[in-house]
């Protein structure tokens, strides 16, 4: 097998193929070996098709080369030797025969009478009334009770082909089904593995399934987009299938379609999940709506058989610390209510509803947000602190927990400083999002003065971002490249994404995608110049090896690698500031060329001052550099030396701009033989009227 990965090359392929086909000829029953079972179904559709090959199945090539049609089964026909084993009434041993022998008719008889049993030919059957059952019902857990009980998990393959192919021929509805299906019983039931190969043979079929369901390329393809958005198949599979599937067949066909039309749009994950109306698919932002009106209800009825029942129904045990959790802040925000939800979680603890870990991990996640919970709820941590007691003392929280709250000034001055920085940066971060104003937000941070904070400063900002839509997480990433070399240096970024890489298993309790927003926070880091792509190495050098935080990394360097990486990356999250940063990379290139033909400085520079984008303005510098070598006018210089002088480009933003030309003169050169020597002159002048920071200096000759 090819690299390990149950991928056959087209060789071994071929070898089963024609294995498969002299099984068939050289067997009169209907039962073939398991090892070459469902190679050649044509039909998912439960009989509505007939068997792939089936006109060729009767056909035999002679020595030379004419086919020769003969009876079913190969019986009869001529130069044939009919049937290995006939059954019929008129093939039986002579009594007369000089050789008769008793025994061998009983054995004979034996044969004939009894039925051949294939164990895959039982599975196949069985496991079709499981899934009819499971479109009719929707029941998830019957099906994979059943699917255990059935046993043969050595063919589990076929399962994963068989679900998919019979609702590829149905509704909406059945296709969203069987995915949801495939990702309850994945790792459970069925093993990575066997999910992986019964895509495998889909995608080797898919040329006779497109006879008797047209779309089947496409649909097929959409099924392969969102087992990869489920995170049951790796996006790796998708390279290792093109390897191994010829280029003109509808297997491969399929691939592209799934990279192209699926798994390359923005937002694609969400696309893809709701393609089908997402009828059965819950996603966590419904649990936690779910939860929260279920507590309320109860609350304000406080029928706790009902809410247990209510939790019970939801089917997430292994979600239940958000119950702990917006039960326990339910109580610190209304008092009255404590009573009633310390009695809930007693009896939902006590009925082994909620298990102890999940009761401690909802009780640790509350413990770690009360500095949040504080700005709404002031009393929140002296409220926590009373409750602990009481629920250990219930028996419902495990008396190992340990209160992280401390009110009796036992905390050091540097933590009480540091939490009065998380309140300040709070409050700074939400009045940015309400206002959009970047040089306010700056001046605030100068005026708490704690450079050293700068990291837990980032890891607030994209945190708070990540919880909300996609114009604050297009401002963060807008207000990281404005905080690059105006305040924050690139080991603060590093710290900063280490923080938040750190906890991303935790933030991921609360919010359902935050992995993958975290990657493309991390690659738009690198697009927009914020971190070198070395940067990520360290990064990833910090983090436990098989971590969330790792493979966050790693995801981060596939989207900077893929094509047009800049441009998608910028839109990442619709648009939002993203097309302001591409109009106002145009909008720099006309008010330069403007200027380089009329020579009106004051009017460049107010057009500069009307983008209303500081932290852009390395762009002016980069352009004007890489304009004044290209048109052979050093005069372009006069409008940076205006610039620098009204404070309109400071030093910061002029040292970017020179190390953006920098970093791209091998390109420049191509076209600009002379580049290295032109810039060279331009950071002597640069350095010689304080444009830049001295160190530059050194640096850009070397």
């Amino acid at each position: 097998m090819a690299s390990g990965e149950g991928i056959l090359t087209d060789g071994q392929w071929k070898k089963l193929e024609l294995a498969t086909q002299n099984a068939e000829n050289l067997s009169s029953s209907p039962k073939s070996h398991p090892l070459f079972a469902d190679l050649n179904i044509k039909s998912p559709t439960g009989g509505k098709g007939p068997v792939a090959g089936t006109p060729f199945r009767h056909v035999r090539r002679t020595h030379s080369g004419k086919h020769i049609r003969v009876k079913k089964d190969g019986a009869g026909g001529k130069g044939t030797w009919g049937k290995l084993l006939d059954t019929d009434g008129d093939c039986c041993i002579d009594k007369n025969d000089p050789n008769y022998d008793s025994g061998e008719q009983e054995a004979y008889d034996e044969l004939v009478d009894s039925p051949v049993s294939d164990p895959l030919d039982d599975y196949k059957k069985a496991v079709v009334s499981i899934i009819e059952e499971y479109f009719s019902t929707g029941d998830v857990n019957v099906a994979a009770s059943d699917l255990r009980e059935l046993g043969s998990s050595e063919y589990h393959p076929y399962f994963t082909k068989r679900l998919v192919s019979l609702a590829m021929d149905r509704h909406d509805k059945e296709k969203e089904m069987a995915s949801v299906l495939l990702s309850a019983l994945y790792a459970d039931v069925i093993s990575p593995d066997q999910i992986r190969d019964g895509f495998i043979r889909l995608l080797r079929s898919v040329d006779d399934l497109v006879v008797d369901i047209p779309d089947a390329v496409n649909v097929l393809a959409l099924f392969i987009a969102r087992a990869i958005v489920d995170e049951i198949l790796p996006p790796v599979f998708l390279s290792r299938s093109k390897k191994s599937l010829p280029e003109s067949s509808k297997g491969f066909q399929v691939i592209v379609t799934a990279e192209k039309s699926y798994l390359s749009a923005p937002h694609h994950a969400e696309l893809v999940e709701r393609k089908w109306g997402g009828s059965t698919h819950t996603t966590v932002e419904e649990t936690k709506k779910k939860i929260s009106e279920i507590l309320k209800e109860y609350v304000g009825n406080g029928d706790t058989y009902e809410a247990c029942r209510c939790i019970r129904e939801l089917g997430v045990s292994f979600f239940h610390h958000e119950v702990v959790k917006r039960a326990l802040v339910l109580a610190m925000e209304s008092q009255t209510a404590e009573s009633r939800i310390l009695k809930l979680l007693n009896e939902a603890a006590e009925e082994g509803l909620i298990s102890s870990s999940q009761m401690m991990k909802g009780f640790y996640r509350v413990a770690e947000s009360l500095d949040d919970l504080a700005l709404d709820v002031p009393s929140a941590k002296k409220l926590f602190d009373s409750i602990v007691p009481k629920a250990i003392s219930g028996g419902w929280l495990d008396d190992s927990f340990k209160v992280t709250s401390d009110l009796g000034g036992g905390k050091s001055s540097q933590d009480e400083k540091l939490r009065q920085y998380k309140k300040d940066t709070v409050n700074i971060i939400q009045e940015y999002f309400l206002s959009d104003d970047i040089p306010e937000l700056i001046r605030s941070l100068e005026d708490l003065a704690t450079p050293e904070y700068n990291p837990v400063f980032l890891k607030k900002l994209i945190t708070l971002a990540l919880d909300r839509k996609n114009r604050e997480k297009e401002m963060a990433s807008v207000l990281l490249s404005s905080l690059h070399m105006e305040l924050f240096s690139t080991e603060d970024f590093i710290n900063g994404f280490i923080m938040l890489l750190e906890s991303a298993e935790d933030t991921a309790l609360d919010i359902m995608d935050a992995s993958n927003e975290l990657a493309l926070f991390l690659a738009r880091a690198v697009i927009d110049d914020v971190l070198a792509p070395l940067n990520l190495e360290e990064i990833s050098i910090k983090l436990p090896p098989k971590s969330t935080g790792t493979e966050t990394v790693r995801s981060a360097r596939s989207l900077i690698s893929a094509r047009h990486a800049g441009e998608r990356l910028l839109r990442s999250w619709g648009g939002g500031t993203g097309w302001i940063v591409e109009d106002a990379k145009d909008k720099i290139l006309k008010l330069l060329e403007e200027y380089e033909t009329g020579g009106v400085t004051s009017e460049a520079c107010q057009c500069i001052r009307d983008l209303g984008m500081p932290f852009f303005n390395h762009e002016v510098v980069k352009k004007a550099l890489v304009m004044a070598m290209e048109k052979k006018n050093d005069g372009l210089l006069n409008l940076l030396e205006e610039c620098f002088g009204e404070g309109l480009i400071t030093s910061n933003q002029m040292t970017k701009g020179f190390g953006r030309v920098k970093d791209s003169l091998d390109d420049l050169s191509l076209d600009i033989p002379n580049a290295k020597e032109k810039f060279e002159l331009y950071v002597g002048h640069a350095m010689d009227n304080g444009w830049i920071l001295p160190e530059f200096g050194f640096y850009a000759t070397r």
